[in-house]
């Protein structure tokens, strides 16, 4: 099942401009393990997955690429994504077999997604409360949060 074309999300600019640049350190280092290099179509890929609010699909980001201008392979992106992955600066969520999705893990962030493992719907909740018991609890810890991912896999009550 397709989701949603990507909306940017209400990120600011300067907390995007924060985001982008640990996350190009680490993807840069990622890279150079592998002996590859950070090239202008990695990094536009990196940027346009920075700007999404919720999970994407390979395509979905390839089509969005394209209809901002960025000249991008179909096979550039996958590639990306795999390196993006090893990473850690993206995972991929599990719950349509047919279809492979993507979130960024990486980032100040918090995201819960309630997903409707029986009609593919996937839709982003709001927890503040959720936000509290997780700094609280990194601040008995004496850590610093970096975000939170949270996915509610439900099916309908009726059955």
């Amino acid at each position: 099942m397709a989701l949603e074309p990507i909306q940017s999300n209400s990120m600011s600019q300067s907390e995007r401009d924060a985001l982008i640049e640990p996350l190009c350190a680490v993807f840069r280092r990622t890279l150079k393990e592998e002996g590859l290099k950070y090239t202008p179509e990695r990094a536009a890929i990196l940027d346009t997955i920075i700007e999404i609010d919720g999970l994407f699909e390979a395509d979905t980001l390839l089509e969005t690429m394209k209809s901002r201008g960025h000249r991008v392979s179909k096979a550039t992106v996958y590639r990306t994504l795999k390196l993006l992955e090893q990473s850690r600066i993206i995972q991929q969520v599990l719950f349509d077999r047919d279809q492979s999705h993507y979130q960024l893990s990486m980032g100040k962030r918090g995201s819960t997604l309630i997903i409707h493992v029986d009609t593919g719907d996937v839709e982003s909740a709001e927890i503040p409360e959720l936000i509290v018991l997780r700094d609280k609890l990194c601040a008995e810890r004496g850590l610093k949060p970096e975000g939170h991912r949270l996915q509610i896999y439900v099916t309908s009550s009726e059955s």
